[in-house]
């Protein structure tokens, strides 16, 4: 079975390295903007988490401090 997967996966490799240069722009955008964007987002809530376990959060106070 991981022969049949690398076999597929050496195959995909070929085709993208021998792809035209903006074929190879625009996927690597559609894969990677997408990625980046969920990455960042899980980063952001990761961070927002350990900020209220370890002290007062961003929305925890008003403008007013009250």
């Amino acid at each position: 079975m991981l022969n049949g997967l690398a076999d597929w996966w050496d195959g995909v490799e070929l085709w993208l390295a021998q792809a035209w240069f903006p074929v190879q722009f625009a996927l690597v955008m559609v894969v990677l903007v997408p990625l980046c964007l969920l990455v960042a987002w899980l980063i952001d809530k990761l961070v927002e988490r350990c900020a209220r376990w370890l002290g007062t959060a961003r929305d925890d106070e008003g403008p007013g401090g009250s």
